[in-house]
């Protein structure tokens, strides 16, 4: 199952991927905030954060369930370790400095407070010398603007629907090339919409900070912070906030604070035998409230190679981001306050945007997430552009804790970790139970919808995944072992193995599409730093699929995949939302393929809609290289965002494995539409032409699919979304039998055991406790139904029923004869209704 390490990353385990370490460790030292797929919330169980539907792919933090995973920079093959000489532990020593180069009127900053001035001069030299040079730099670079030429450029303001919901007009303004900027057009934006306003878009794809000059014609429109991309950085912008904070409180070296699901954080080197100690929370908190005052801009800025080596020589964090991750031309750096700091951006206009802000937590973390190197401080914050959502924000937090999977997997006996073997889940008894139904529900779907399960081995010759790819740019993921003097690894997806499968015989025409089930287990080398819970471990399973196909086929597939997907999410109450992305930049294969796969799954999406699925949206060059994708993005009751599922089009591992099958015109040349040879016009991979099938044989389309994906992250997403209750198919505990007094003991155990007859999960409580007690230990437990049974039940071979959900119920019962209630009980779990009626 491929999917982008990206998605792979944020999302827990769900498939391959072709990218490595060293790709995502550029996007989170640069604290890059990518937009992620959103989906409309659905009725909430709990008080929700009116920001709270924006979170998605991704994990919520520490102090919340789902925590994001953490945003360390993974180690890689190729990196360099950092050295752990230079200043000890990265601490900087203050000296006496002239700090009339912070603030410089000729470079337009406005003057400082005196505060301000004063912990500027407290920061070592070398900090205010790469603040002397950016400023230098900055200089130079407005002098080259003021040099361009002020061409008139059309502009076009685009805003989205007003209050209403009535789509608002587009407005041509009046507009210069290397002059006007996004935020000298909202004085032409209604206050209600300017209010709200973080980042500008331009042409619907590129953020772009508000005070920079625009460059060309372009459409611009305004992206609110009720968006996740208007979160994102608005958070991003509060975590350089707390950056400048840290450099004035401890004069520390400062490594990444990127944007996360529930705000910010940054990571720092401290001096030697000092942890960040929850007493430094206030004066970091008083520091930023100044900087929120003096409203700070944010400037942008790019530098070269050799200037940003000169700019951040003293910190060996932020040169081996420099030397191993930033591109020949170099990057952008922003400067907020006395901060200076390697970053892509964009930016909130100035810190007076920050009206809220609090720090969380602090922790310790290893720099690159790397267990042998640097032992690292992180702060945790969030922030908000007034108090409201703030206040909102705890009470969300509040609710999220309650439902952590964690701490409802430890009182209902679910499951459990331990250091012998770290990443590792261990499932209970109750867990199991849990996770066997999950599967049962897949298996039966599968039965129906013409998949054929296999399974494949858990390792395989690295020569394998040379073949398929993946050793070039996942090894450092992947667990390999020796033996016999060979190299071996473990499987962290199944989609070589499936190739293996379908090559092992002919195939033909007659057999497409060929739908390959596995459920096998799978390792992922995850960071140590970054395991949390059953969102993030080494060892899991999925739902992972592969559809051998024509391309003829690919339609009719999708929207069988759609159907698919709507029937399981439907039974959690998830709803879900599609996202197409299409060919990246770089790309294996022709257009005219590439055209005819996107053709398709629009096709089949617009079908989708048009039945009454739900919009979907467009994620211009966001696909992977090896074929389209559609993300399908799903909404909990707290309205908190994941991805489960994915589908994606590959024409690179057929190709890879030469798969063939014989065509309904054997003997003939296979029409251009069948064969699907990935050429690498778009520069992406290897040059090497594979073997093309010969006459009356073609290349089948592979199609990658999960729906649950990862069943240990789903589990953990249903343990929160349903806050332990658990809908009486599902549930582990689905009725305790509590006799009145012993004298009824025997009636209560066959009862009991009929209900365990029919493969219910019974239990019963013949303990010496009171009925009173046993009845409320059985509620805490969350059984669906309790049924008290006495000298009266057993008589007329009834039982008193009490509903989880139903509070007229918890103090009477409903008495019913003992054959209807299982009848009853019976339909329940085979309609596996979410309501706990019969």
């Amino acid at each position: 199952m491929e999917q982008s390490a990206m998605e792979t990353r944020a999302n827990g385990e769900a498939a391959g991927s072709y990218e490595s370490r060293n790709d995502l460790a550029l996007r989170s030292a640069a604290s890059d905030p990518a937009a992620e797929p959103r989906s409309n919330p659905p009725n909430a169980r709990g008080p929700a954060s009116p920001h709270a539907q924006q979170y998605s792919k991704s994990e919520l933090e520490a102090a919340q369930p789902l925590p994001e995973p953490n945003a360390q920079s993974p180690k890689s093959k190729h990196s360099r370790k950092t050295s752990r000489n230079g200043p000890k532990a990265g601490h900087l020593q203050p000296q006496d400095a002239p700090n009339s180069h912070i603030s410089s009127k000729e470079n337009g900053s406005p003057s400082r407070s005196a505060a301000n001035q004063a912990m500027a001069s407290s920061l070592p030299d070398i900090i205010l010398r790469r603040n002397e040079l950016f400023d230098k730099l900055k200089r130079r670079r407005h002098a080259e603007i003021l040099e361009k030429e002020k061409a008139e450029i059309n502009v076009v303001l685009e805003f989205g629907p007003d209050k209403q919901g009535k789509p608002r007009a587009a407005m041509p303004v009046a507009a210069k090339a290397w002059e006007s900027t996004p935020g000298s057009f909202l004085k032409h934006v209604d206050k209600d919409v300017c209010s709200d306003v973080v980042i500008a878009k331009v042409d619907g794809k590129e953020l772009w900070d508000l005070d920079r000059p625009l460059e060309y014609g372009c459409r611009v429109s305004y992206v609110p912070f009720s968006t996740a991309e208007g979160q994102k950085v608005f958070w991003h912008s509060s975590a350089h906030v707390l950056g400048e904070a840290c450099e004035c409180q401890f004069n520390c070296l400062l490594s990444h604070g990127p944007p996360v699901r529930q705000g910010f954080f940054y990571d720092m080197a401290i001096a030697e035998g000092q942890v960040v100690k929850e007493a430094d929370w206030a004066p970091l908190e008083k520091k930023a409230t100044q900087f929120f005052k003096e409203k700070q801009p944010f400037e942008r800025l790019h530098v070269s190679i050799p200037d940003l080596k000169e700019m951040f020589g003293y910190s060996k964090y932020k040169m081996y981001y420099i030397e191993n991750l930033l591109p020949p031309e170099g990057s952008t750096v922003y400067k907020c306050g006395t901060l200076v700091d390697l970053c892509l951006g964009p930016h909130i206009q100035n810190t007076g945007k920050i009206k809220a802000f609090q720090i969380m937590k602090n922790s310790s973390c290893y720099f690159r997430g790397d267990k042998d190197d640097d032992s690292l401080q992180r702060i945790y914050g969030v922030a908000f552009p007034d108090k409201k959502h703030m206040t909102d924000h705890k009470k969300f937090l509040e609710e999220a804790s309650k439902r952590d999977h964690r701490k409802i997997g430890a009182e209902q006996e679910l499951f459990f970790f331990d250091e012998v073997s770290p990443g590792n889940v261990f499932l209970l008894p109750h867990g199991t139970i849990i996770f066997n139904a999950l599967q049962k529900l897949l298996r039966s779907e599968y039965h129906k919808r013409g998949y054929q399960e296999v399974q494949s081995p858990n390792m395989y010759d690295v020569d394998l995944w040379k073949r398929s790819g993946h050793w070039q740019h996942y090894q450092d993921d992947m667990f390999s072992l020796e033996i016999e003097k060979k190299k071996w690894a473990l499987k962290p997806m199944n989609c070589p193995g499936h190739c293996v499968i379908f090559s092992h015989r002919e195939r033909s025409y007659r057999e497409l599409p060929l739908r390959m089930a596995d459920f096998g287990v799978l390792h992922r080398n995850e960071a140590s730093g970054a395991l949390n819970g059953m969102t993030r471990v080494r060892k899991f399973q999925q739902d992972d699929s592969h559809i051998f196909c024509t391309q003829d086929q690919i339609t009719q597939e999708i929207e069988g995949l759609f159907d698919f997907l709507k029937c399981i999410y439907g039974l959690f109450g998830f709803p879900f939302k599609l996202e197409l992305s299409t060919r990246p930049e770089k790309y294996l294969g022709d257009l005219e393929t590439w055209d005819v796969a996107e053709s398709k799954l629009k096709e089949a999406l617009d079908e989708f809609t048009a039945s009454g699925g739900g919009q979907w949206e467009l994620n211009e060059g966001d696909g992977a290289f090896y074929g389209p994708k559609i993300d399908i993005g799903i909404s909990d009751a707290l309205m908190r965002d994941f991805q489960c599922a994915t589908i994606q089009l590959d024409f690179q591992l057929p190709q890879n494995f030469e798969l063939e099958y014989m065509t309904a015109e054997t003997g003939s040349k296979p029409k251009a539409n069948e064969s699907v040879d990935a050429q690498p016009d778009g520069s992406a991979g290897s040059s090497s032409k594979p073997k093309a099938p010969g006459p009356g044989r073609a290349r089948p389309v592979m199609i990658h699919r999960a729906i649950v994906g990862s069943f240990e992250r789903f589990m953990a997403v249903i343990t929160e979304h349903f806050a332990g209750k658990w809908p009486f198919w599902l549930s582990p505990r689905q009725v305790l039998v509590i006799p009145v007094m012993p004298t009824v003991n025997d009636y209560a155990e066959e009862v009991q055991q009929l209900l365990r007859a029919q493969k219910m999960h019974a239990d019963i409580d013949i303990s010496g406790n009171t009925m009173k007690k046993k009845i409320v230990i059985g509620q805490l437990a969350q059984y669906n139904f309790i049924f008290v049974v006495g000298a009266q039940e057993r008589e007329s071979r009834s039982v008193n029923i009490r509903n989880r959900d139903d509070q007229e119920t918890q103090s009477k019962g409903e008495l019913i004869p003992l054959a209807e209630a299982i009848r009853k009980l019976k339909a329940l779990r085979k309609e596996r209704r979410l309501t706990n009626s019969i």
